[in-house]
C-alpha cells in the first residue's frame, strides 16, 4: 500500500475489541480517532505510552475523539493490560498484522543485532470524516501524548 498522507482518507479496517466486539473504523464517522499502534502489552515504552493516553483521555473525550490501541497481542493479553492499568480506552487485536500492513507500521526492526518483523510505534490522528489530519511515525514515548493532544486542540 503506499504511503498514508494528511489529507487523504484512511483505510477502513475491522479487528476484534476488548469491549467482546468488532470495531470498524468507519463506525467513528463523526467522531475524531486517535489511533496507536503499539508493539506489546506489558512492556515499560507500551505500558507509560497507554497511561498517557489514559491519563489524557478527558481531554480527548472533551474534543469528540476517541482513542483506540493496537497491537498484535491476542484479545486475553489485552484484557489483563486494560485491568492492571485502568486504561479507558478499547485496545484492538491484529494478531495477524493485516492492519499494521495497512497503515505501514508493520516493519523489519533490530534489536541488539536480532531482525525481526514487528509494530514500529506510531499514532494517526483521524477527523470526522475518516481523513487523516496528522501522523507520528517511530515515536519516541516522552512527550508524545503532549503533542497528540496539541495537534487535536489546533
Amino acid at each position: 500500500m503506499a504511503q498514508l498522507k494528511a489529507g487523504q482518507p484512511v483505510p477502513d479496517f475491522e479487528l476484534p475489541a476488548t469491549n467482546g466486539g468488532t470495531i470498524r473504523l468507519r463506525d467513528y464517522r463523526g467522531r475524531k480517532v486517535i489511533l496507536y499502534f503499539y508493539p506489546k502489552d506489558m512492556t515499560t515504552a507500551c505500558t507509560q505510552e497507554s497511561c498517557d493516553f489514559r491519563d489524557a483521555n478527558a481531554t480527548f473525550e472533551d474534543k469528540n475523539a476517541i482513542v483506540l490501541g493496537i497491537s498484535t497481542d491476542e484479545l486475553k493479553r489485552h484484557y489483563k493490560f486494560i485491568e492492571k492499568y485502568e486504561l479507558p480506552f478499547l485496545l484492538l487485536a491484529d494478531t495477524e498484522h493485516r492492519v499494521c500492513e495497512l497503515y505501514g507500521v508493520w516493519q523489519e526492526k533490530q534489536l541488539y543485532g536480532r531482525k525481526y518483523m514487528g509494530i514500529v510505534r506510531s499514532t494517526f490522528l483521524i477527523d470526522e470524516k475518516g481523513i487523516l489530519v496528522q501522523e507520528w511515525r517511530n515515536i519516541k514515548v516522552k512527550g508524545h501524548v503532549e503533542n497528540v493532544k496539541q495537534a487535536l486542540l489546533k
